[in-house]
C-alpha cells in the first residue's frame, strides 16, 4: 500500500509541459526603436533592425546592433520574418506601415519624444512590448538617478548655453537637447530667441545673443561641407574657443532612451571642463 501511494505521489510531482506564453519576436524599422529594443529585449526576440542601426553617428547601440540582421526598410523582408510585433516611428514611410497593417502585422508606432516624461513613457511601453517591464523600470530608475546627479553637480552654474548645429540650427526647449538642459537646471539661450522646437539663426544673430557657451555635437577643425563650415567661422572660433564649447555626440541625443543617461553624464563632465 505504501509503495502504491509513493508511486502516485511521484507521478503527481512530475511537471507537465510549460504553458508560458512565448516571448514576442520583434522587428524594428527605425534607429530610435532599434535602440529601445536592444536595451530591453532578449537577443532571441530581435528578428531585425533598421538599415541605420549600425551607424555609429546616429546609434548609441551601433556595436550591439552588428549582431543582428539589418532590414531594408521595405515591407517585404519584414513580412518574410513573420514578427509578432514591428516597432516603427511615425516618421517611417507611411506606405510601408500601411502595407504591414494590411497584412495583419501588429505595428507599434513611436513618436519623437520631447520631454523626459515622454522618454520614460516610451521606455515603459517598449518594456511592455518585449515582456520585460522590470528592465524598463530599471532603465527609468537609472535615468532618474542621472538627472538628480546632473542637477546636483550643476546647481551653481548660471551660464547661458546655446545648442548649435550645422548651418546655424538652434535647438529650443521642446527638443531633446533642450530637455537635457532644462532637466539639468541650465539655461537654454535659445529661449531668448523665441525658439521652441528648433530653427535656423544667422551668424549675426548668434553673435548679438552672446551666449556664454555653445553646445555642439562634434569637435575638431575640419569642415567637410558648408554646413560644418558654419561652426568653424572665424568669428565663432574667436568668441568661442574650445574652453567655451561643450560637446555631446549626436548619437546620445538624436533619440530618446537609455542613451540619455550617458548624455547627462557627458554634459556634467563638459560643464566641469569649460571655463566659468
Amino acid at each position: 500500500m505504501w509503495r502504491r501511494a509513493a508511486i502516485v505521489s511521484a507521478v503527481v510531482l512530475v511537471p507537465g509541459p510549460s504553458l508560458a506564453t512565448p516571448a514576442p519576436r520583434i522587428a524594428s524599422m527605425n534607429v530610435c526603436t532599434d535602440q529601445l529594443l536592444l536595451s530591453l529585449a532578449d537577443p532571441g526576440q530581435i528578428l531585425g533592425l533598421s538599415r541605420y542601426a549600425r551607424d555609429d553617428w546616429q546609434s548609441f547601440a551601433a556595436g550591439d546592433a552588428r549582431k543582428f540582421r539589418v532590414l531594408s526598410g521595405g515591407a517585404e523582408d519584414i513580412l518574410v520574418l513573420k514578427p509578432d510585433v514591428v516597432a516603427a516611428s511615425l516618421f517611417d514611410k507611411r506606405s510601408t506601415r500601411e502595407l504591414l497593417r494590411q497584412n495583419g502585422v501588429h505595428l507599434a508606432e513611436f513618436a519623437l519624444p520631447r520631454t523626459m516624461a515622454e522618454v520614460k513613457a516610451q521606455i515603459r511601453r517598449m518594456g511592455e512590448i518585449t515582456g520585460h517591464d522590470d528592465r524598463a523600470d530599471a532603465e527609468i530608475a537609472r535615468l532618474d538617478t542621472a538627472v538628480r546627479h546632473a542637477r546636483a553637480e550643476l546647481a551653481n552654474r548660471r551660464e547661458r548655453v546655446l545648442p548649435l548645429s550645422r548651418r546655424g540650427w538652434v535647438s529650443g526647449r521642446d527638443s531633446l537637447i533642450g530637455t537635457l538642459l532644462l532637466e539639468s537646471g541650465l539655461h537654454n539661450a535659445a529661449d531668448e530667441l523665441g525658439v521652441a522646437d528648433g530653427g535656423f539663426v544667422s551668424l549675426e544673430g548668434i553673435i548679438a545673443l552672446k551666449p556664454d557657451l555653445l553646445l555642439l555635437s562634434e569637435e575638431g577643425d575640419r569642415a567637410e561641407d558648408e554646413g560644418r563650415a558654419f561652426l568653424l567661422h572665424p568669428a565663432l572660433e574667436l568668441l568661442y574657443p574650445p574652453d567655451k564649447r561643450i560637446v555631446i555626440p549626436e548619437r546620445l541625443t538624436v533619440c530618446g532612451g537609455v542613451m540619455l543617461v550617458d548624455a547627462l553624464d557627458r554634459l556634467v563632465k563638459e560643464m566641469k571642463r569649460v571655463v566659468r
